[in-house]
Order: C-alpha cells, then structure tokens, then sequence
C-alpha cells in the first residue's frame, strides 16, 4: 500500500524545483542581456573625431562658394569685321609687351585709311585756299575804301573851292550846292564800303574757321582709324600668360569679337558668390578667411555687386598673399566673411555636420565607452566654431564627424 511522503522530503524536492527552474530563468535573462549587448550598433572610437564644449569667442562669419581667377585678365577684341590670316602663338604661352599673337586681313582697311589720307590733303588744299581767296577779296576791298576815301577828299577840296570863290561873287550857289551834293554821296558811298568791307572780313572768317572745325573733325576720325588700325595689329599690351587665342585660320571675326585673352598667373584673386539672403551681411572692406584645401588665406572684400543675379550677390576677395603656392586658376575655394564677434559663448568645432542655425540631433558622449543621441540648438558659426544655444554643457564631448550611417540610432557603443 502507499506510504505519505514526510513534509521534509516534500520541501527538499520543491526547493530543488525552484533552484532549477530559477537558475535556467537568470542564465537565459542573462543570454538576452549579452544577445542584446552583442546586436546593439557601435562604432569604433579611433574613426570618430570628438569636439569638447567650451567658452570662447567666437567671429561670426556667412560661407560662400568662391573661385580662384587671376587678378588681372585681358580679353583682347578684334576692333574690325575681318578675318585671321595667320596665328604666332599658343594657349599657354608666355609672351611680352608687344608681342605679336596673330595676324588680322587688314588690306581693305588700310585701303580704307590711306583714301581718307588724300581726303585729308584735299581738305588741307582747300582749306588753303580758301585763305587765299579770302585775302584777295578782303584785299580788293579794302583798295575800293582807300580809292573812294580819296575820291571824298578830292570832293572835299573842290567844296571849299567852290564855297571860297562863291565868297569872292566868282562862283555860283548852284555850283557850291552840286559840289557839296556828290560830296556828301561820296561820304555816304565811303561808309557804305567801309561797313561792307567789316561785313565781308566777319564772313570771310566765319567761313574760314568752318573750314578749320571741318578738318579738325576730319583729322579726329582719321586718328580714330589709325588706332583702329593699330588695335587690329593683335599684339600683347603687357607681359602675361596667354591664355585662350583663337587659332581658326580663316575664320571670320566680327567687330568687337574675342581673338585671345591674356592673363597674369602669378596673382590671383578670389570671386564668391552667396546667396541674396545674407545680401547685407557681405559689405567691402570686410575680413574674409578663404579656405583652399587645408590652408586658410586671409584676405578683404573688395567689391560687393548692388544687385542680385539668379538669387546670389557676386563679391570679390583681395588676398594678402595673392601669390600663394596652392592658388590655381579655376580652383573652387570656401569663403567666410566676417560680419560680428560674439564673446562668452559655448562652442564645438565646425565641421560638415552644421548647415546653419537650427536643432540638430548630436551624439554626445556618455560615460567611456557609450555615444547617446542629443537634440541640440546651434547659433551663428565660422570656418572654426559653432556657437552652442542649448542642449549642451561646457566639458561635453560631442561627434562632429558625419554619423549619416547611424541616424536612426539613439545610442552608439565605441569599441
């Protein structure tokens, strides 16, 4: 038959249970803890670059695009409708003052020109005698006033005569009368040729400086066609580097077209451009930093466009070392113009991550060994620093290396 088993055999084998069942319990909350440990994302410390939060200064600046360009370039126009007969040198070259770059058909112009030469000599010819003839008749003139002055003191003479003799009862009152009647024509007449002769020279002269003012105008166009022709003669105006040249052989060249273009590529300058928006953060005569690879050149805003072209304002950079061993023509380059400073205030290092004033979403660094996700304000910044609003501390260390891959990620393990 049966037996009951006694209370102690019962507790033992209950207690038992319960170690049992509770150890496999812990090893397997225990296997969860490492399983999850072991899938949790982590990222390996030395490919991470970590900012400190601290106090400082910062010189608020605006980031623009920018562009390395020489600090001098010509473009050298063609100043007739023409064409290149023949072509002395190369993209690339190095060329002086004076030195012949291509050769332009200047036969129909110097045709041209030498037609307007004799016009200038026939002017000249006729400018000439124009003189001549205006002294012949001012010259003929003038005779006709001497000989009717001579003829009034003749009629003078004879009216005292005859007034003398009608005084003695010799003459007549009829004969003084004639006598004195012509003589008063002929005063009259005198006056006459002398008003004329001043009207005459007053015309004469007035012809004679239209002629002049006409030669003059002449003579100016001439010269305008002689520097045309000058210009069309295509030579370096100064020592450069040739940089673009029309080598066409044959080609046609309108009038005011690029043959060539010259440039100085020992010093350069730097041409931005920044959106119209921070339009009156950018004036001249502002500090710029200009960053071209890892090296910071230090330069003033020399020239700001007034208008807005396609949402941006061009800008020009002068740079204190203009001939720097890095700057290359066509070089893409930041630019950060500074336009206030701010004292006191917490920063990080700036870097790719920060496009602007906002919330950011940072990973801070949490203990040794542990990244946590951080919603974070950030102000004003510059090619250095970013100013801190809030959500950070001084002495916090914060991931400014891009974190794209973990950013659906709110904590981060380092290995």
């Amino acid at each position: 038959m049966d037996r009951e088993i006694p209370k102690e055999v019962r507790t033992k084998e209950r207690r038992k249970q319960f170690i049992k069942y509770g150890s496999i319990i812990i090893v397997c909350f225990v296997g969860i803890f490492f399983l999850i440990s072991f899938m949790r994302s982590s990222v390996n410390r030395k490919n991470l670059i970590l900012s400190e939060v601290d106090r400082g200064t910062i010189e608020v600046s605006v980031s623009a695009s920018g562009k390395v360009v020489p600090a001098f370039e010509e473009i050298i126009n063609s100043p007739i409708n023409t064409r290149i007969l023949e072509v002395y040198c190369k993209g690339g070259d190095s060329v002086n003052v004076g030195t012949p770059i291509l050769k332009l058909d200047l036969q129909s112009t110097e045709t041209e020109y030498k037609k307007l030469l004799d016009e200038e000599q026939m002017k000249r010819y006729q400018l000439e005698q124009l003189k001549v003839n205006n002294e012949t008749a001012l010259s003929d003139l003038d005779m006709q006033v001497k000989i009717a002055a001579m003829k009034l003191n003749r009629l003078e003479v004879e009216l005292r005569n005859e007034r003398y003799l009608d005084s003695l009862g010799s003459g007549t009152t009829d004969k003084v009368r004639q006598v004195e009647l012509a003589y008063n024509t002929g005063a009259l007449e005198l006056e006459q040729m002398r008003q004329n002769y001043i009207n005459a020279r007053k015309v004469k002269e007035a012809d004679l400086k239209v002629k002049e003012l006409e030669l003059n105008i002449f003579t100016k166009s001439l010269a305008e066609m002689k520097r045309t022709l000058d210009d069309a003669q295509i030579r370096s105006p100064r020592k450069a580097i040739l940089t673009y040249i029309n080598n066409q052989v044959g080609a046609q060249i309108p009038a005011g077209g690029q043959v060539a273009i010259i440039s100085d590529l020992s010093h350069f300058k730097i041409e931005g451009e920044i959106a119209d928006s921070y339009g009156d953060r950018i004036a001249a005569g502002g500090r710029a930093i200009v960053r071209v690879g890892r090296e910071k050149l230090e330069g003033t805003v020399s020239s700001v466009t007034p208008l807005s072209k396609n949402g941006v304002i061009a800008f020009t950079v002068q740079l204190e070392d203009d001939s720097h061993k890095r700057l290359r023509s066509g070089l893409k380059t930041d630019v950060y113009v500074m336009n206030a400073v701010k004292e006191g205030v917490m920063r990080i290092a700036n870097s790719s991550y920060y496009v602007g004033r906002g919330d950011y979403d940072l990973f801070v660094l949490d203990g040794e060994n542990e990244l946590v996700k951080r919603k974070v304000k950030l102000g004003d910044s510059n090619f250095e620093f970013v100013e801190v609003v809030s959500g950070l501390q001084p002495g916090d260390k914060v991931v400014v290396s891009d974190m794209s891959d973990f950013k659906n990620k709110g904590k981060l393990k380092l290995k």
